[in-house]
């Protein structure tokens, strides 16, 4: 794993990166590393389920009422 150093942080910047750490139940350096994968992550890259969602939305949504089926599954042979 490859480390950074960052020097001359804004003693405010640090202070917000503690808060929001915290309120997130982690590190700051979790934080961090939690920050820059976000925003490092390639621009235009397309979420299926979110697509998914928005079409939908726009679509005016729908009512999926499923019942599961509750019937046991035939046990796997391995002949």
């Amino acid at each position: 794993m490859s480390s950074i150093t960052i020097r001359n942080l804004p003693e405010e910047t640090h202070r917000a990166l503690r808060l929001r750490a915290s309120l997130a139940g982690r590190s700051t350096e979790a934080e961090v590393r939690a920050i820059l994968e976000q925003a490092a992550r390639p621009v235009g890259r397309i979420q299926l389920g979110s697509l998914l969602a928005e079409i939908g939305q726009q679509a005016g949504g729908f009512d999926l009422n499923l019942e599961r089926d509750k019937t046991p599954a035939a046990p796997m042979r391995f002949e």
